[in-house]
């Protein structure tokens, strides 16, 4: 009878997969996402289990033992005394993925190549345009794909026990026996609860609103004052409720009282002392001055907006201090419900106690938006970083391998000679896909990558991988649920986006915080009130990094954050402009035009070029003219319209193909065109040297300030004998106010759009 029990259960293993074996030995349950999302076969990835891994599934086995055993349970136990057949097939298999050339390496080398990756680089190609179908998705889903999720519940049903809202992965089930196992695990939470009623964390999600402060913080009028801080500059500081006002900064940071959740207090230090200056470190500081005052910002659970956030200057050094309040919220809000789970099991049945409310509609807390791959492999290696700094052996990341692979870089995809400004080397640098979403599961000791969305405590995803995700109004397979309970909303390197697709951000923006349609499993008993009032938008803290201040930026930070606790925002105007970086001596004319708003200026600024401008370039001798266009819509405009009046013309924007560029580039270079339409995308995902110009027009200011200094510098490469001939004309408007202030400087702007003159020159250059 032994005999025939074994062999049945030997077959049953044999009918799976290697794939499904590897998983069900991971994690003691059949994970068919992966398998199943796509119709193309793919390459088997096999993560080989580390000593550490290894450890944790004894632990979590040993955690699921009060647990009704399932069939997949059962051949758990099997598998890992089966026989060594299975061990050989998982040696071939991973021999011969290595065969063909796969990417991955082992987990041991994941962490000596972290470095090398961030280096890395190649040259990107730009997104998808705004008018030409951005939505397409990409063939291979994530596995964390809500939609491929609920595709698979039902199958799924049947062969697992509690398989239905990705319950396997909640806090109850799997992770409340080592958490509580751990005495130490609540750190000074237990210490008392005076320390406990001062942390900023409960202070935020036990504030009871009430109906007239909700109106309150809908109406329009809201309180401003501005104060200066050693760091960060000149701050605005708004709120609509008057309790929440100014925070003043913490002249010395005292780790113990920062309210951090075990193990970050101890680990911080090590983790972010590449940033920490001697002097610094001489004082047992853990934070950089800059670093300190964001902090004292984002733990008092305000909205921030910083738009000084640069690539090569202070970007990881912000980085690493929004992924330090992110990962202290996640923890102590599953410390809360871990607690929780406890006192209520100690309960008495039929007891109705609100106490316990301690949970959003949907799991996810934290939704952080980078641009590129690189940058979501960067925020989780901070992730690793400051769970096991402090630890001997190194926590159990589940799926690192495959992450690695995914969201890592190949140092030979970097073009050979390729020479690029620095700030260009620095935001392109490593895996700059721009179309993922990954899900991350967090406990103390161990994080699980590529986790279901409904499983997940923090999604990292671009506006592309989220775009594809939401869907549009009519779509069959569209899912937003999962963004209903976020209470940490970070959007990093804003700026990318405006050349990426900003309509993917507002979209987000649009399908952030709404009552979701399905229930997902959840337990409307430990549901907080707010979020059953929907009310959860305005418990959501907002962090905004950008690297400048632009009005479509400004409007996702006034229109789309209502946080009830107030806004910071930074407001440092630039006393110096980028004209300053010109170096070639040139005439700057710029012409104001005028518009009634801030939509007829489109318009207005096209009648204004070809009635006012255009006509004193059409002569023979203005030839070598350039047009700089910022908008891809004006500059389809704009090239239509030199068509039909049959101008002799070469136009380059970023879906040029690589021979239409040197033809261009060449007949603008030998005169052969008089005019070479440019647009600002094409120049910020390629940076060519355009080489030959002697005129230059700028149909609108640069997004990017550098822009401006970048264009007027390659005229240079015009020639010494042709300088006394070069030109500069610069069309602005009264709207462009942030533009020309970070072109001229803030005085200056300020005497030209106040000026009754409507044109205004500036020089620059040496003169002898």
């Amino acid at each position: 009878m032994g005999k025939r029990k074994a062999s049945r259960q030997q077959q049953l293993i044999s009918s799976l997969s290697k794939k499904q074996k590897k998983h069900l030995k991971d994690f003691g349950e059949e994970h068919p996402f992966y398998d199943r999302v796509s119709g193309k076969e793919k390459p088997t990835q096999i993560c080989e289990l580390s000593e550490t891994s290894e450890q944790s599934s004894s632990e979590s086995d040993t955690e699921n033992d009060s647990e009704q055993a399932s069939v997949y349970h059962k051949l758990l136990a099997t598998l890992k005394t089966a026989p060594y057949s299975d061990s050989e097939d998982d040696e071939d298999e991973s021999e011969g993925g290595s065969n063909k050339g796969d990417a991955e390496v082992g987990s041991d080398e994941y962490e000596e190549d972290e470095e090398e990756m961030e280096d890395e680089d190649n040259v990107p190609d730009p997104p998808e345009s705004d008018q030409e179908a951005p939505l397409q998705k990409n063939s291979q889903e994530e596995p964390g794909d809500p939609e491929a999720s609920s595709d698979l519940k039902h199958e799924a049903t049947e062969e697992f026990t509690d398989v239905q809202h990705e319950s396997e992965f909640s806090l109850e089930t799997n992770f409340i026996e080592e958490e509580c196992s751990d005495p130490s695990a609540d750190g000074k939470e237990s210490s008392g609860s005076a320390d406990i009623a001062k942390d900023p964390f409960k202070c935020h999600v036990d504030e009871e609103l009430e109906e007239k402060q909700i109106d309150k913080i809908l109406a329009c009028s809201k309180s401003t004052s501005q104060v200066k801080w050693p760091a960060l500059g000149q701050l605005v500081f708004s709120s609509k409720l008057e309790k929440f006002g100014m925070v003043k900064p913490d002249k010395e940071v005292d780790l113990n009282r920062l309210h951090l959740r075990k193990p970050l207090g101890s680990a911080w230090p090590k983790v972010n002392s590449p940033f920490l200056s001697t002097l610094v470190k001489s004082k047992d500081q853990p934070f950089t001055p800059l670093q300190k005052e964001l902090f004292c910002i984002m733990n008092s659970y305000k909205d921030l907006f910083y738009p000084e956030r640069t690539a090569l200057s202070n970007g990881e050094e912000v980085r690493q201090v929004y992924c330090l309040h992110a990962l202290n919220h996640v923890l102590k809000a599953n410390a809360q419900v871990l607690g929780n789970n406890a006192k209520r099991r100690d309960q008495k049945p039929g007891t109705d106690d609100d106490s316990f409310r301690d949970q959003g509609l949907t799991r996810p807390k934290v939704l952080i938006v980078v641009p590129f791959r690189e940058s979501a492999l960067r925020v989780v290696q901070i992730f690793i970083s400051l769970l096991e700094s402090t630890s001997q052996k190194k926590i159990d990341v589940s799926n690192k391998k495959r992450f690695k692979g995914e969201f890592g870089s190949d140092p030979e995809e970097k073009p050979p000679n390729l020479k690029r400004p620095e700030d260009y080397e620095a935001v392109f640098a490593g895996n700059i896909d721009d179309h993922f979403r990954l899900g991350v599961s967090v406990l103390q000791k161990s994080i699980r990558l590529y986790a279901p969305f409904y499983s997940s405590d923090i999604i990292i995803a671009s506006p592309l991988g989220l775009r594809t995700v939401i869907g549009a109004e009519g779509e069959n397979k569209r899912d937003y649920d999962f963004l209903s309970s976020i209470e940490i909303l970070i959007i990093d390197e804003a700026d990318i986006y405006l050349m990426q697709n900003w309509e993917h951000v507002l979209h987000l923006m649009n399908h952030i915080n709404l009552l979701p349609l399905e229930s997902h499993g959840v337990d409307f008993s430990r549901v907080r009130m707010f979020s059953l009032n929907n009310w959860s938008k305005y418990y959501r803290q907002t962090l905004l990094f950008s690297s400048l201040q632009d009005p479509q930026i400004n409007s996702i930070f006034n229109k789309h954050c209502f946080n009830y606790r107030g806004q910071v925002a930074v407001r440092n105007m630039p006393l110096k402009g980028s004209i300053s970086h010109v170096v070639v001596q040139l005439p700057h004319v710029f012409r104001k035009l005028e518009a009634e708003n801030s939509v007829s200026v489109i318009d207005a600024r096209f009648h204004f070029f070809i009635e006012k401008v255009l006509p004193e370039y059409r002569d023979a001798v203005m030839s070598h003219t350039l047009i700089y266009i910022p908008s891809y819509f004006d500059y389809v405009r704009l090239r239509n319209y030199f068509k039909k009046e049959e101008l002799s013309f070469v136009h380059i924007c970023e879906y040029t193909s690589k021979s239409g560029i040197s033809r261009a580039r060449q007949f603008f270079l030998k005169g052969v065109k008089q005019f070479l339409i440019f647009t600002e995308r094409f120049h910020f995902y390629k940076r060519y040297s355009i080489r030959g110009i002697r005129n230059l027009i700028f149909y609108e200011l640069p997004t990017f300030p550098h822009f401006y200094s970048e264009v007027c510098n390659m005229m240079k490469l015009a020639g010494s004998e042709e300088e006394a001939t070069l030109t500069c004309t610069v069309l602005y408007s009264k709207y462009d106010a942030q533009k020309v202030a970070a072109v001229v400087g803030v005085d200056r702007a300020a005497q030209m759009l106040q000026s009754s003159k409507n044109v205004h020159l500036f020089v620059t250059g040496e003169t002898e």
